[in-house]
This record gives C-alpha cells, structure tokens and sequence, in this order.
C-alpha cells in the first residue's frame, strides 16, 4: 500500500455520487489510500496531469490487474515502446483526420435512421433507443464488427466493465464478463475473413494490415469497444440531459453563442463518463512526501480533477462558457484515449445537433438516474417530443 493517510467511502454512496467524497478527499487528502477500494486515490488536477506521466512508477502494466486478466493484454496495458508501437497501429483507424474525413458521414446516416425512426413515436427511452444505438451503430464501424448486433455490443461493453470495476470480486460480475469476451471473439473470428478480402479504415482492418499478432488484436478490439461503447453513449444521453435541465445553457447554443462541442467539453468535465485509470506502482517511491511501495494500486481520479477547485469556479455549476482546457476526461499522458476524436466527432458535431433538430420540443418525462464511479452516465432518461 501507500503512507497516504486512510480515507473510509461507502461504496454504495460512492457508486451513486462519488463527488462530495472526493472533494472531501482533495480539501483534506488528497493523496489518499481507500480500503474499500483496495487503492490510493489522487484527486488534485496537478497530482494527476503530473504523476499519469511517470510511467516508471506508475505503470500501465497490469499482468495481474482485472483488465488484463479477462480481456487480454491491450496497449492500454503496456509502456513505453510497446504502447507506443500498437498506438502508431491503430492511429489510423482513429485519428481526427479519418474521423473528420470518413466516419462523420457514415455516422451522420446511421444516426438519422435511428432518429427517423423514433420521431413518430413521440417518447423514448433517450439511453436505451437513441445513446445507445448511436453509440453502438458507429463503434461497429470504427472497430470493423458490423456483425454485432447494437445490442450485443453495448451489452458486451457494459459487462466489460463491470469486470473490470469489480474490486469486490463478484464471481457472477466475471462470469459475465468472460461470457461477454467470449462473444467479442466470435464476432472478430467471423469478420477477419471478410476483412482480409476486403480491407477498410476500422480498427480491426488496420491491425490486419499490419500484421499485429492475433492475441493483442483482440485484446485491442475489446479494448476499443470497453471504453468507445460507454463513454459515447453516455455523453450523448448525459449532454442532452444536462441541455434539458439548463435551457439557459442550451440557449446560448440555439442563439448562435456557443457550440454543441462546448456543451460536450463541459459535460465531461463536470459529470466524466470516464472517472479514473488504475495503475499499478512499479518502484518504490515517494510523491509529496507519501511513499509508494512497489505492487501496490494507484488510481488516477479523472472526475476528480475535472472539479479541482484551484481551477474550477463552482465546479458544481454546468457552465458551458467556461474555459473547460485544465480539464482531463480523456487522460493527459501517453496513454490519452485514443478515441477522443471519434467521440468528439460522433457526440459534438452529430449526435447531439441531429437530436434536438429531429425531436422538436424534446423535453424531460421522468426521472433520470445516474450510477457509478470508475464509469458513470445516466441508466434510464425518459423524454418526450412533438409529433
């Protein structure tokens, strides 16, 4: 473990909003070990944006960690050259160029069809029959499995989670977990073929291409759909909710004085799809006075740092004329997530503009709940429109 002073969570408290604790943790600890999560916790911006980078301490490399035992060995999961070799691989396949210049369009028709066929029916479930299916639809064609069901992918994406959240090991939270992998292995099995014959821009194509071994392909593939399945979809759902509860805020982007992709900034700093990356400390060593010892878990709190108050005015505020730059929700080392700008693209300049110019008086029908920590976005958000 750490020397970081003992800081006790409820972890069903923490689960439905980890907020007030963790800004308990940044006023008073804000290096701070938690029991209930087995972990050292960094809260501040500056520990993060700072430490994330030393990668000699705090390695990626996890061969006993809970994403590499039930998903594989991705690049997230490596240093270095190693990291830096299947990042250049895959850059391709998600670079803001291909998704400025290719998936935009196919994006934008997959998402209208969508909505197309949700207008007559005046209500939805905003996350189940639009998020998620937009979300879905596009992932299938940056990872090169549009075999796979929309359903069977966000499924297969949340049970990924699950796993790989499951610091309490659940037996029946792996179990599904492995079932969900198994069915990833299928889907990549079945297309490789196709893709051989008929090589395209997706993640899966370009690894082909390259030549990269098939069990790191794989591992990239569930990789790619663990974190491009949730963390779209629930800044879709989430964005436009947070729009719905702040007309003012979606009045300034209707007048022409601010940009879908500025709510989209905003929103992940102030609710992060993606709260943390777990690291596994590879040295002893000794940051702001607390010692590391080696083999021990350090969890870098993204959301956190999204609400440090050394940058943030208010930072419990949705405010999206503020300057959203010392933000991290996408990382801020070597490993910064390489989907960024597919979700930028996917989010900002489609999903979003296409939902509020296709659902006329879109508005809110019910409760809209939110869950989880290491992962978090809305479970359910019932809305209603004219016909």
């Amino acid at each position: 473990m750490s020397s970081a002073p003992t800081v006790h969570i409820d972890p069903a408290a923490f689960a439905a909003d980890p907020y007030p604790a963790m800004a308990e943790m940044r006023r008073d600890a804000p290096i701070a070990f938690v029991p209930e999560l087995g972990a050292t916790l960094f809260t501040r911006r500056d520990d993060i944006f700072t430490q994330e980078k030393r990668t000699a301490t705090f390695s990626s490399l996890q061969p006993d960690g809970l994403m590499t035992l039930l998903m594989g060995e991705n690049l997230m999961r490596k240093d270095g050259e190693a990291h830096a070799f299947e990042r250049k691989i895959l850059f391709p396949a998600l670079s803001p160029r291909t998704a400025r210049d290719h998936w935009a369009l196919l994006f934008r028709d997959k998402t209208e069809a969508i909505l197309n066929t949700l207008k007559p029916n005046g209500k939805c479930d905003l996350v189940r029959d639009f998020a998620m299916p937009a979300s879905a639809e596009a992932l299938k064609l940056v990872t090169g499995l549009e075999n796979m069901p929309a359903e069977e992918l966000d499924r297969t994406s949340q049970g990924m989670i699950d796993g790989c959240a499951n610091y309490t090991g659940d037996p029946q939270i792996e179990a599904n977990c492995l079932d969900c992998t198994a069915s990833i292995d299928r889907h990549i099995t079945e297309m490789m073929p196709r893709l051989k014959a008929a090589p395209n821009p997706s993640a899966l194509s370009v690894q082909m291409q390259a030549g990269l071994d098939d069990a790191a392909t794989r591992a990239n593939i569930k990789l790619i759909i663990s974190g491009g399945q949730n963390e779209p979809r629930d800044a879709i759902a989430g964005a436009a909710w947070a729009l719905l509860t702040h007309p003012d805020q979606h009045a300034l982007i209707q007048n022409g004085d601010a940009r879908y992709s500025d709510a989209f900034e905003e929103y992940t700093r102030w609710i992060s799809p993606i709260g943390m990356s777990p690291r596994r400390v590879a040295r002893e060593d000794e940051v702001n006075g607390i010692t590391f010892e080696p083999e021990t878990r350090a969890f870098f709190m993204f959301s956190s740092a999204g609400h440090d108050e050394a940058y943030f005015d208010a930072p419990e505020r949705f405010d999206i004329t503020r300057d959203t730059g010392p933000a991290i929700p996408f990382g801020a080392g070597p490993h910064f997530c390489g989907g960024a700008a597919i979700a930028r693209t996917l989010v900002s300049d489609i999903a979003l503009p296409l939902l509020f110019a296709h659902l006329p008086g879109l508005r809110l029908a019910g409760e809209v709940p939110f869950r989880g920590w290491a992962f978090r976005g809305p479970t359910a958000m019932p809305v209603a429109w004219a016909i």
